[in-house]
C-alpha cells in the first residue's frame, strides 16, 4: 500500500455550522492515537482553532500571497502527517478560487497528497449548491458531509437535505445539552487527553456525557480512515 498524506478542508460558506468544532474533533482524534497533525486556521481575526492547538497550528490569511504560500506549500508536503484546514466562512470563496488558480488538487495528487473536503451541512439550498459546484469543478474530489446536530440542525427534512449534497460519506456530530456543551468552550480542555485521563476536577456527570458523545464521533473517523486504507490497498486492485 503506497503511503498517502491526507489534507482535510473542513468548510462551509456559512457561519455557525460547526466548522471549528469538526476541525477540533478531527485533530483530537489523531492526537488521541499519537499521530502528529499540522493544522491551519484561516480565521486570522479570531482564530479559535489555533487557540485550541497553539503548538500544532498556524494562522493564515488566504487573501494575501504570504498566507497562500504558507498554507499551500505545506499542504503539498507528502510526509504522511495529516493536514487539517479550518476554513473560515469568509475565506471560503477565496480559498477554493486559489485552489483552482494554482492547480492545487492536480499537483497534490502528483505528490501523493489526498485532498479531502469535509463539508458542513445546513438547511439552506445555497450550501448544498456550493458543495455541488466543488464536485462539478473537481469530479474526483473526495467529499464527505458533516451534520452537526447542535450547531446546524436540519429538522424533519434532514434526509432530503442531506441527499442534495454530492458526498460519498456522512459524519454525524450529536447535539450536547447546554451544560455539557459549555465544558467544550474551555480552551484548556484537550479532548485527546480527556479520552485517556479526564480532568479530576470535572463533574462526573459531565465526564460521562462527554465520553458518550465523543466515542461514536471518533469511531466514525476511524471507520473513514479504514475505508481510505482499503480503497488504496494494492490487494484490491
Amino acid at each position: 500500500m503506497a503511503p498517502r498524506t491526507l489534507a482535510f478542508f473542513v468548510c462551509s460558506p456559512h457561519s455557525r455550522t460547526g466548522v471549528t468544532t469538526a476541525a477540533r474533533l478531527l485533530t483530537d482524534y489523531y492526537l488521541s492515537r499519537n499521530v502528529d497533525v499540522e493544522g491551519f486556521d484561516t480565521d486570522f481575526r479570531e482564530p479559535l482553532y489555533a487557540v485550541f492547538f497553539p503548538e500544532a497550528t498556524r494562522i493564515v490569511d488566504v487573501s494575501e500571497i504570504k498566507g497562500q504560500i504558507s498554507l499551500f506549500d505545506r499542504l503539498l508536503v507528502a510526509d504522511e502527517t495529516p493536514k487539517i484546514v479550518d476554513v473560515w466562512h469568509r475565506s471560503y470563496e477565496r480559498l477554493f478560487a486559489t485552489i483552482a488558480e494554482i492547480g492545487f488538487l492536480e499537483e497534490a495528487r502528483r505528490r501523493g497528497v489526498e485532498p479531502i473536503v469535509l463539508f458542513q451541512t445546513d438547511v439552506t439550498e445555497s450550501a448544498a449548491n456550493s458543495a455541488l459546484v466543488l464536485k462539478t469543478t473537481w469530479p474526483d474530489l473526495m467529499m464527505s458531509v458533516i451534520h452537526n446536530r447542535g450547531a446546524s440542525p436540519l429538522g424533519r427534512d434532514s434526509l432530503a437535505i442531506l441527499a442534495r449534497y454530492p458526498a460519498s460519506g456522512k459524519f454525524v456530530i450529536p447535539r450536547l445539552e447546554a451544560p455539557i456543551a459549555r465544558a467544550l468552550d474551555d480552551v484548556n480542555l484537550s479532548l485527546s487527553r480527556f479520552t485517556r485521563e479526564p480532568p479530576p476536577e470535572m463533574s462526573i456527570v459531565v465526564r460521562a456525557a462527554l465520553k458518550a458523545w465523543l466515542s461514536p464521533i471518533f469511531t466514525q473517523f476511524q471507520s473513514f480512515e479504514l475505508r481510505l486504507e482499503l480503497q488504496s490497498s494494492e490487494w484490491l486492485r
